[in-house]
């Protein structure tokens, strides 16, 4: 495994802070001002990097209002939609792209994006983008995941629903295709997902396995799942945000507000600190404390 991974100035790997991704999604409600609102507040509340989706609703599915095509799930965020219309209202125009990843670069924060096919590849590589992420749901899409690894750019790789055998295939295409810069994100794929469904153990596991670095792709609400899998060797938190749930949007149920995110930037760096060195006995830090431990004994 790679000691660390270099992204522009910041190295991801166990031996650095970790590296806190926001989530655009499709939470700028189709207005590029509130877009570009979104990679303000991103910046300010810390992130390192901003994740876009690029895709089109015509490449993703079929324009088809029933059946298959029709979400009536009780349980969904998005029931009474049709997938189409969904993707229709989630996607991130191809022409805001520029304009988002230039803003990014203003405020000091790393862009990129996840493609959902070889066309969206070829879109980004003309934007230079620096690294790719591969969505759960296209894991196992192995022509899309040889098309990305043959750029040579650091890859992270949601993993949510796949089996070990399936991802095993995944990390060896992307090898063979000669990208090393691999980080598997643990995912639990459901909108939002409970903390008992989320199996953060995962994480050591993982990365034993296929000798990655390996982070939290965090769909649950609040930030403790995300700041407890530092503590289980996480390198990098993703975490979908929005400026305000109340704004609505297709992820902004289970988005992190700015102040949310702030506390996860705040608390997963204090978490990687606390993690330390295994130690007994008196620390630098502890030595005044001594005199005081001696008083007490010599009363």
């Amino acid at each position: 495994m790679l000691r660390y991974i270099e992204l522009g100035t910041k190295k991801i790997g166990k031996g650095f802070p970790p590296f806190i991704i926001a989530e655009m999604s499709g939470n700028h409600n189709q207005s590029l001002d509130h877009a570009l609102a979104i990679v303000d507040a991103a910046a300010k509340a810390g992130a390192h990097a901003l994740k876009l989706q690029t895709y089109t609703a015509d490449a993703m599915t079929l324009d088809i209002a029933d059946g298959d095509f029709f979400i009536d799930d009780p349980n969904s965020l998005w029931r009474g939609k049709s997938l189409h219309k969904l993707y229709q209202e989630a996607c991130t125009p191809w022409n805001w792209h520029k304009t988002i990843f230039d803003r990014c670069k203003e405020v000091g924060i790393i862009a990129f994006s996840t493609p959902f096919d070889e066309t969206a590849v070829d879109f980004l590589e003309s934007l230079n983008v620096p690294c790719y992420n591969i969505a759960s749901f296209e894991n196992t899409d192995i022509p899309l995941i040889r098309k990305v690894a043959a750029t040579g750019k650091p890859m992270i790789i949601s993993t949510g629903m796949a089996t070990a055998a399936e991802l095993d295939l995944t990390v060896r295409e992307v090898r063979n295709a000669g990208c090393n810069e691999i980080i598997l994100l643990k995912c639990t794929s459901t909108y939002p997902a409970s903390a008992d469904n989320t199996n953060i153990r995962t994480i050591p596991h993982m990365s034993e396995l296929f000798s990655t670095q390996v982070g939290l792709s965090d769909h649950t609400m609040g930030i403790g799942a995300a700041v407890a899998s530092i503590a289980l060797g996480a390198t990098v938190i993703e975490k979908h945000f929005t400026l305000s749930r109340a704004d609505g949007g297709v992820d902004a149920a289970f988005s992190a507000e700015p102040a949310e995110f702030q506390a996860l930037v705040q608390e997963s760096e204090r978490a990687w600190k606390s993690i330390g060195s295994i130690h007994y006995g008196v620390t630098d830090k502890e030595k005044p404390s001594l005199m005081y431990h001696y008083m007490l004994f010599k009363i």
